[in-house]
Parts: C-alpha cells; sequence; structure tokens
C-alpha cells in the first residue's frame, strides 16, 4: 500500500468532523511528536483509512465503515489542537 500524506484524508476528516483538520496540531499518544494532521503518514483502501506518526509510525487514528456505520478511532492521539476552535 501507497503512503500518503494526512492531506490525503482531509475530506474524510472533514466529513466526519465537520471542519478543516489538516491544519489541526496533532500529539502522538506513544512518542510525544506534536505535528499538523497533514504530515502524517496515512494509508488508504482497504476497510477505511489510518493515519500513523511520521516520527514513530504509532497508530494515531483508523476510520472505517463497518455495515454502513462510520467508526472513528482516535487513541492513537494524545491531544488534537484544532485552529479556531473554542477553548470553552
Amino acid at each position: 500500500m501507497e503512503a500518503l500524506d494526512g492531506n490525503a484524508m482531509g475530506g474524510l476528516l472533514h466529513d466526519v468532523f465537520g471542519t478543516e483538520l489538516t491544519a489541526a496540531s496533532a500529539v502522538c499518544g506513544h512518542c510525544g511528536a506534536r505535528a499538523a494532521v497533514a504530515e502524517t503518514v496515512v494509508y488508504l483502501g482497504g476497510p477505511g483509512a489510518v493515519a500513523r506518526c511520521r516520527t514513530c509510525l504509532g497508530l494515531l487514528l483508523v476510520v472505517v465503515d463497518v455495515r454502513g456505520v462510520r467508526c472513528v478511532d482516535l487513541g492513537g492521539l494524545a491531544s488534537l489542537d484544532v485552529p479556531g476552535a473554542d477553548a470553552g
């Protein structure tokens, strides 16, 4: 499978979260590296999309469709800071 950058997931993430996330700052829960979602390593195809940390290749997020239900796993993220999002 070909590795892409996080921009390849931009439309999918917008569909899921209703906002632009490629500029969001993601912190890897495995190694603590901070980078824009656009800088993640993404694999598309199969049952869904996978984003991995560019530093340690730890799994950050997975989006899959299961029997018509979109499932999102953000378990590999320590945090996700969206520019312009309200803090309160």
